[in-house]
């Protein structure tokens, strides 16, 4: 199954629909970093990374890494060998900080955009995360977390996202 994210409609799966918010200046398909925009395209999921000392592990079918407080994801466009990964903390590499003060990071999913073969500056840390005041992203896509909770239960390691 694929989820489709319609700008100005939602994330819809099944028979469900989603409020959500993308990147602060839209969708684009050629995506460059920093650009604050959400790449448009068919992508799998990664991973269900979680605060667990804020929540339960939710109830889903993606594996469950809980979050560290030395976990990051490499957005140094100076950095090829790390760029769009996800790295252990380091001053000197810069980095989308994963164990965060506000709720935001405390679901997310990365969208695999631009991982297989990183190219470094085309994007990174594409995530699928919460919002509580549907405010616009840096390029990610951010659902009400009791949304995202049901859509935990809906979707497996094979879902897709297709943003159009």
């Amino acid at each position: 199954m694929t989820i489709i994210l319609k700008d100005k409609v939602g994330l819809i799966f099944d028979d469900f629909v989603f409020r959500c918010v993308v990147g602060k200046r839209g969708l684009v398909k050629s995506k460059i970093e920093g650009d604050k925009k959400t790449p448009i395209g068919t992508y799998s999921l990664g991973n269900l990374y979680y605060r667990k000392d804020r929540n339960p592990k939710p109830l889903t079918k993606l594996k469950c890494i809980p979050i560290k407080k030395d976990m990051g994801w490499c957005d140094d466009v100076k950095n090829k060998k790390y760029y769009n990964k996800l790295i252990k903390v380091n001053k000197n590499i810069s980095h989308e900080k994963l164990f965060r003060k506000d709720y935001k990071y405390d679901f997310i999913i990365p969208i695999n955009y631009n991982t297989r073969k990183p190219k470094v500056g085309k994007g990174s840390a594409i995530f699928i995360h919460l919002t509580n005041n549907y405010k616009l992203t840096s390029g990610c896509v951010a659902l009400e977390k009791k949304d995202f909770l049901i859509l935990l239960k809906l979707i497996d390691k094979n879902t897709k996202i297709k943003i159009i």
